[in-house]
């Protein structure tokens, strides 16, 4: 258990990180950095979400106090090659949730963990599963849910998630936003 004690410096704004890190009883304190978030044009899909992570950490090193470490993530749905962003309005939110309809998709949350003497960069990587979505069901959920903030324009722990997602493949705590049993293993490379 004494992963669980290391004082880990979390710097993101997501408050679903942030649920999954006291859910499962770490202790950490929050100090986001506002880091853009482009990357080469050029970099393979599955490549980005760790680079982002990466990035965010290296960004956010002067925050970093006694024997704590460092935690950056970053998430992205990808279809077909294509990474579907946060979406930019309701029209853009529509397109998505549309394309992601009756198709299976990929979600990889890369995380970036370090400290002054390592940093460590690893992915979860999970498929998600959805059943088809009529133009009322996606309307329905985007009025309610407002999914502007979240890649592929859902959250898995909301109505979609409830009832148009058929399977999943990997953890849902990667879906949601980070790879908890991954941070927990590598943790171990901090002791």
């Amino acid at each position: 258990m004494q992963t669980l004690e290391l004082p880990i410096i979390l710097v993101s704004k997501s408050p679903r990180r942030r649920q999954l890190l006291e859910q499962a009883g770490f202790q950490f304190t929050i100090k986001p950095q506002d880091v853009p978030e482009d990357y080469p044009d050029d970099m393979p899909v599955e490549e980005v979400a760790p680079f982002l992570a990466q990035k965010k950490v290296r960004a956010s090193m002067h925050a970093l106090q006694g024997n704590g470490v460092l935690l950056g993530a970053d998430s992205v749905v990808i279809l077909d090659g294509v990474i579907y962003e946060k979406p930019k309005d309701r029209s853009d939110a529509q397109r998505i949730l549309r394309e992601l309809s009756g198709r299976k998709h990929t979600v990889i949350t890369g995380v970036c963990l370090a400290n002054e003497r390592q940093e460590r960069v690893f992915s979860g990587i999970s498929r998600v599963h959805f059943d088809k979505l009529s133009d009322e069901e996606i309307d329905f959920y985007i009025d309610k849910y407002q999914p502007y903030d979240k890649a592929g324009a859902y959250a898995i722990q909301e109505w979609i998630g409830l009832c148009k997602i058929n399977k999943i493949e990997g953890t849902y705590a990667n879906i949601m936003g980070l790879p908890v049993d991954l941070v927990y293993q590598e943790l171990q490379y901090f002791l």
